[in-house]
């Protein structure tokens, strides 16, 4: 099920049928499909998402209007997932000639019971990746030679306990863990983890320096911001450790959720604020130094089309820029909110699993469906869109042609390099658009289907597939 299957169901059949139905790419004849083009929104306005037909058209009033795009400047750390702990990168010097430098094996790829998740991570020359046995593994970021390797996972013991639920204080485990992702930090790597730990190791060594058990999986990576770690557990519980000893400074629940998307945000920080994403849908903003809750907003959507739109998981980082929070959630709706107040600047109907990426006067994003969105950032008003998928859909099917299915390509990113907006997709491609016009300008064969987004460090842009290679793109 790749990528979007549903990490969690309960026992009711109306919801298992809600949450194993809700993939396109699972039924036959195309089922369960949702129309995502929506409604542009202006400035101070916000624009239902409850309408069940929005469509999202481009305005007539930007038709042919130019906008601004920062030039490119030098990634010389990528030590968070989304690149800063605001999970904002603008415009980097990256893969000028889109060409592939090396590739290395880091480990085990996504299979039956594990899955690659971790976006890459790099600081003092080194990238640091976790594979889908919660393996990391340190290598030269020039050569792509292994420094070292360390694996977090727990002796055969504590999961053999952990296998049949007799988890002391904790809930009844599955058969293993799968997921998590790595950060970097005053010479720490912390790594999250499915099998319910959080651990920093030593950056030089892979020594592990502390770990900490949690009562329930975590399939993001965690965001490093002053002395804390900050990561969600598939609970929708959010935990602040302290990056030196482990301890546990605070926690937050959110409202649990019994179904999600098989891909994992991370939280976003600003100053002394917290800015989480959880899989309910919501988007709650808290104090950094003890978790007092300072706004929440929902980002939840309905349609009567596809029992898709239950899931109002928000895998993808929500992004702090210039003052305000981007975020999108699977269920159908992408909005700014002031990072003080939370008050919504604008709204608009688009799906997604991927983090919004802001850069200049504009924001891109790309829906579920495959469409890359070019949105002004000030007034939600949409420049154009592209679909990424054109000349890419294919027919499979089984016994003499009989429950053909339609299979479209599942995108990742974009990040802005090098003048090009670059995103992976499952057809093992690296694809570079025009961030003007959105044409194609590059692609890349990968070797396999790759979802993690690229992250960019030193000139070069470092793709981990499914199958748990690492590829750098210089």
């Amino acid at each position: 099920m790749k990528r979007t299957l549903t990490v969690a169901l309960t026992c009711g059949l109306a919801l298992s049928v809600a949450s194993c139905a809700a993939q396109r790419r699972l039924l036959p004849f195309g089922l369960g499909g949702e129309k995502e083009k929506g409604a542009v929104a202006t400035e101070g306005q916000r624009v239902s998402v409850l309408t069940f037909d929005q469509q999202l058209a481009p305005s007539a009033a930007l038709a042919g209007r130019d906008f601004f795009l920062p030039g490119p400047q030098a990634a010389n750390a990528w030590p968070l997932p989304g690149g800063t702990p605001e999970n904002s990168v603008e415009h980097v010097i990256a893969a000028p000639n889109f060409t592939v430098a090396w590739k290395r094996n880091i480990g085990a790829g996504s299979a039956k019971n594990r899955q690659v998740m971790a976006p890459v991570v790099a600081d003092g020359g080194r990238i640091f990746v976790l594979d889908g046995e919660s393996t990391v593994t340190a290598v030269d970021a020039q050569s792509g030679e292994v420094v070292w390797k360390a694996n977090v996972r727990p002796d055969e013991r504590e999961r053999g306990q952990r296998r049949f639920g007799i988890i002391p204080g904790g809930s009844r485990a599955a058969d293993g863990g799968f997921g998590g992702g790595v950060a970097v930090g005053g010479g720490k790597v912390f790594v999250a983890s499915g099998y319910r730990s959080m651990s920093a190791l030593d950056a030089a060594t892979g020594a592990v320096l502390w770990t900490q058990k949690v009562e329930s999986p975590i399939h993001g990576a965690p965001t490093v911001a002053g002395n804390r770690v900050f990561v969600v557990d598939v609970d929708n519980q959010l935990f602040a450790f302290n990056a030196a000893t482990g301890d546990q400074d605070w926690s937050h629940r959110g409202i649990s959720e019994p179904a999600r998307i098989m891909r994992a945000s991370s939280p976003a920080v600003v100053g002394d604020t917290v800015v989480a994403p959880f899989s309910s849908g919501e988007v709650v903003a808290l104090r950094a130094a003890n978790g007092t809750p300072v706004w929440q907003q929902v980002l939840s959507r309905t349609s009567r089309t596809s029992a898709l739109s239950e899931l109002r998981d928000i895998a993808g980082r929500p992004v702090i820029s210039r003052g305000f929070v981007y975020a999108v959630s699977h269920s159908g709706v992408m909005q700014a909110m002031d990072v003080r107040t939370g008050q919504p600047r604008w709204s608009l109907p688009v799906a997604g699993v991927n983090a919004p990426l802001p850069a200049g006067d504009v924001v891109y994003v790309v829906s579920k469906s495959g469409e890359l969105v070019l949105i002004n950032r000030d007034s939600g008003s949409v420049y154009w869109t592209r679909d990424l998928n054109e000349g890419r859909v294919r027919q499979e099917g089984g016994f003499l042609g009989f429950w053909d299915r339609t299979v479209r390509p599942e995108w990742s990113g974009p990040i802005l390099a090098s003048n090009r907006l670059v995103l992976v997709n499952s057809d093992g491609e690296a694809v570079g658009f025009d961030p003007k016009t959105g044409a194609q300008v590059a692609s890349v064969r990968l070797g396999a289907p790759a979802y993690v987004a690229p992250s960019a460090y030193n000139g070069a842009l470092y793709i981990l597939t499914d199958k748990g290679e690492l590829v750098c793109l210089r």
